[in-house]
């Protein structure tokens, strides 16, 4: 009887013990998150590692490679394509992310407006971002065909302005300027639809105050609008960086970097080096070549807000 009662007891107490443990709420945050931390670790700090490892050997498709150092950042030093890549994604990074800005800004707050059939609107919007990115880059394909685009045929046939056919994908820079073009097509609705919720959240009151102090619609957008949208475009911005970034579906689905490798971005370059070249150690010194530039683009988004809170007098909360 008296070892019935010394097990009831120890089962009691390690009962208690459980669930006092359950209840403390660190133990219970860090239980929820492991197995999300678990799925990253799996999908994303592996790959990362063995990628960075990679960069620093000469592994080939089929073949084993050896450390090398920073052999394949040397021989990088000196390829005239790689910097051209560089080039491209700068330019087709801040360029793409400044018109998706602009113009998904202007249609959030025209969408913001009473509109009729404004819910109807919003849903049509959604389509470039949705429709796949192989659907997209045919109808660009489409659209930049050298005898039978429609933007050549407006262009030259109905309203001539042109005597010959836009060359869109076989000019390097006409190629360039034509990629731009269709990441904006594709981000405006992810910038615009992020933005119209951040409008729907400020007060209509703020408005109403502003107009029986005689504002213009610039100053209302200046002191009420952009200051109470920031926080979202912040993080809108940073998202919209890191995705055209590291951009590769789109450019290699039109161009796949062509022509004579005048538009390929460092993403598709380095596809373009480890898998169809075999090259694996030089394909991952040009893609961990890339995170110093997104590390970049992170810490600037996010200073960018901190100095704005603080110039609001928020730099306590």
């Amino acid at each position: 009887m008296a070892s019935r009662s010394e097990a009831s007891l120890w089962q009691g107490r390690q009962e208690n013990w459980l669930v006092r443990l359950f209840d403390w709420k660190p133990f219970l945050i860090v239980m929820c998150m492991l197995p999300a931390v678990g799925l990253l670790l799996v999908f994303l700090t592996y790959p990362l590692g063995l990628g960075i490892w990679l960069a620093f050997t000469d592994t080939r498709i089929g073949r084993a490679g050896e450390f090398v150092g920073l052999l394949n950042y040397e021989l990088l030093e000196t390829d005239r394509i790689f910097w051209m890549s560089v080039g491209n994604t700068i330019l087709y990074t801040v360029v793409a992310t400044i018109g998706k800005f602009g113009l998904g800004l202007w249609l959030a707050l025209l969408l913001n407006r009473h509109l009729p059939f404004k819910s109807f609107l919003r849903a049509i919007i959604l389509v470039p971002w949705i429709v796949p990115t192989v659907l997209s880059a045919i109808a660009f394909w489409w659209i930049y065909d050298p005898q039978f685009s429609i933007v050549s045929y407006v262009l030259v046939d109905v309203l001539g302005l042109r005597e010959t056919y836009i060359n869109f994908l076989g000019d390097p820079w006409n190629a360039r300027w034509s990629l731009i073009a269709a990441n904006i097509w594709r981000g405006i609705p992810f910038v615009a639809i992020c933005l119209l919720a951040g409008l729907q959240t400020i007060s209509p009151s703020l408005y109403e105050a502003a107009l029986l102090d005689g504002a213009t619609p610039w100053q209302r957008f200046r002191y009420i609008t952009f200051p109470m949208l920031l926080p979202i475009l912040a993080v809108v911005l940073t998202f919209s960086v890191l995705f055209t970034f590291t951009d590769f579906q789109l450019v290699y689905a039109i161009t796949r970097g062509g022509p004579v490798n005048s538009t390929h971005l460092m993403a598709t370059l380095a596809f373009q080096r480890a898998i169809p070249g075999g090259q694996l150690g030089e394909g991952s010194a040009i893609a961990v070549a890339m995170i110093p530039f997104l590390v970049f683009a992170t810490i600037f988004s996010y200073f960018a807000l901190a100095r704005r809170k603080w110039q609001q007098g928020e730099g306590n909360d």
